[in-house]
């Protein structure tokens, strides 16, 4: 069985952020987002992945290489415009051949693995017959089923349609953005048509094997599931992740210094007179000086917080921030830089792109 990770997109919803850098990049405790979804690859035992990129292609293939890192094989596969998940299918043609295959969106973020998927879907292909399963859906049951594509299925687990954004849902299960086909879906995908929105839908593309009386099942995620193209989702989903952090201690901190709950300070930092509350993480050769890094915050690689206090914000690489109190739910580009010249305001809420300088007055 193959992989294949969709990273072309523009990441629109989160910009300044993605004016610089690809929105699968940005790090989640501290992780590329697009690096969780080749983990969880890898230990579903997939080892032969192709992931679509787009303009950002040359930032992802510096960070993801030739997959060697991970303990997998890495085939780049350009699109050229978002021409929607179906077209991914179609481009990946030859590199997916007549192989089984999991499609996954590379922006999502699941707390369930994809052992089970996998497993499930496998057992019910090697049980064979006329129920022999040419796709599998991934489904979650949501508040506001109108906002999503939505499924309806059977009590013994087959899908029997699937509806966009409908107005009257038939149930409250959405698509979740993985996806495992057969060969069969490649048919599929050259015979529907773009989309009002002009694009090619994998959801058309599923119904039409519906319609063809081809067999698709579906499974409940356990667990969250979120789509990290907004803030407010990425920064929850920074939470969750942080929630189950393993602590440790590889920088320096000094005895003036508290570290309480989960916490990771990574090698090469340093943490003077400071107070960090987990769950956080302060990445490597980062400073922390006479600070408060409060539950929630990620603070990446290289950075510099001095005289600051901080709380459920994500901050990229090299970013320093200086005299800011209180910086809150804030999510801050790579190479930023922050500081407070006279009277501290109450509370920040910031969004800042790469190599922003913002320099705040009373």
């Amino acid at each position: 069985m193959k992989g294949l990770i969709l990273s072309g997109g523009a990441g629109t919803r989160l910009r300044p952020i993605t004016h610089t850098s690809a929105k699968q990049l940005v790090p989640i405790a501290n992780k590329p987002i697009l690096f969780y979804g080749i983990e969880a690859m890898r230990r579903a035992g997939i080892e032969d992945i192709g992931i679509i990129v787009g303009d950002t292609r040359a930032e992802i293939k510096a960070a993801v290489g030739d997959g060697s890192q991970f303990g997998v094989r890495v085939t780049y596969i350009p699109q050229d415009a978002p021409l929607g998940l179906a077209h991914c299918v179609l481009i990946a043609k030859e590199f997916l051949g007549d192989d089984e295959f999991v499609m996954y969106l590379g922006d999502n973020m699941l707390e369930q693995g994809l052992e089970r998927f996998v497993a499930e879907f496998a057992a019910a292909r090697k049980a064979g017959g006329a129920q022999a399963p040419v796709a599998q859906i991934l489904l979650c049951h949501v508040d506001d089923p109108r906002q999503f594509g939505v499924a309806e299925v059977t009590s013994d687990g087959h899908v029997v349609r699937l509806v966009e954004k409908p107005k009257d849902p038939p149930s409250d299960l959405a698509l979740v953005g993985v996806y495992l086909f057969d060969p069969t879906i490649h048919d599929a995908v050259r015979a529907i048509a773009p989309s009002a929105r002009g694009e090619l839908e994998i959801t058309d593309a599923i119904q039409w094997l519906i319609e063809q009386g081809k067999p698709v099942r579906h499974e409940v995620l356990q667990g969250w599931w979120i789509d990290t193209g907004k803030k407010d989702p990425l920064l929850e989903c920074n939470r969750l992740v942080l929630e189950v952090l393993e602590p440790r201690v590889d920088g320096d901190v000094d005895g003036a210094s508290q570290i309480e709950g989960r916490v990771v300070v990574m090698a090469g930092a340093r943490v003077v007179g400071s107070r960090i509350r987990g769950p956080a993480i302060i990445g490597a050769d980062a400073r922390v000086e006479n600070s408060y890094i409060g539950p929630y915050t990620s603070i990446g690689n290289r950075c510099s917080v001095v005289g600051s206090e901080m709380e459920h914000s994500v901050v990229l690489d090299g970013s320093a921030i200086r005299d800011v109190k209180k910086l809150t739910d804030s999510l801050i580009g790579r190479n930023v830089e922050v500081h407070t010249s006279q009277q501290r305001p109450r509370a920040l809420r910031l969004m800042l792109g790469d190599d922003s300088k913002v320099e705040l007055e009373s």
